[in-house]
């Protein structure tokens, strides 16, 4: 298969996000043949940092199928070591030439970040990767949760086209387009920040 432009994947995830707004999907690779085709290997079109809010599944907004889409998913979108790791291997080893970090309306992890306190266990820790995000956006007009989960995405990005040696290198040189996008959760659609 040869490998798209990241041109051509955003427009291939933003089609089938389309086909899902629209009530359309084509429900592409997800069947026996396609279990078959790829089992020796993958060769995922994009790459998505999301949420792993179970409203949010990146393969049934945009509409894709078995091996289109290298997905990592961890509340909040943040970044950790794994996660980076996660996103050099789809980039530097699959040629992934897009990744899309996907923050969604109504983010749980963001609204903790938000509300402050004291949290039990190793949620402390990914409030504390949020926070500023929330710092970010705090004197911003508008809807205080809608801004800091924008505010957040943009961070990740930010934090993920500057992450060396690899992210940063082959965003850097083209090959890579590191992108943020936004799901509405009342109407289906993606939109895109940057």
């Amino acid at each position: 298969m040869t490998k798209l432009t990241s041109e051509e994947a955003l427009r291939k995830l933003m089609d089938g996000n389309q086909r899902f707004v629209s009530q359309k999907p084509i429900h592409p690779n997800q069947n026996m043949d396609r279990v078959r085709e790829i089992r020796n290997g993958q060769n995922p079109f994009a790459m998505i940092l999301g949420c792993s809010d179970s409203r949010v599944p990146p393969e049934i907004i945009f509409d894709q199928g078995l091996g289109d889409i290298f997905v990592i998913r961890v509340a909040g979108n943040i970044l950790d070591e794994t996660v980076i790791a996660s996103a050099e291997y789809a980039a530097e080893h699959l040629g992934v030439s897009l990744l899309m970090v996907l923050g969604h309306g109504n983010c749980g992890a963001v609204t903790a970040a938000i509300e402050g306190g004291r949290h039990q266990g190793s949620i402390h820790s990914l409030v504390k990767a949020i926070d500023p995000a929330i710092r970010m956006s705090k004197y911003k007009a508008g809807d205080t949760l809608a801004n800091a989960i924008e505010a957040n995405v943009l961070m990740v990005v930010d934090q993920l086209q500057s992450s060396k040696p690899i992210l940063s290198h082959l965003h850097q040189n083209g090959s890579l387009k590191i992108i943020g996008a936004l799901y509405d959760m009342e109407s289906g659609k993606v939109g895109i920040l940057i």
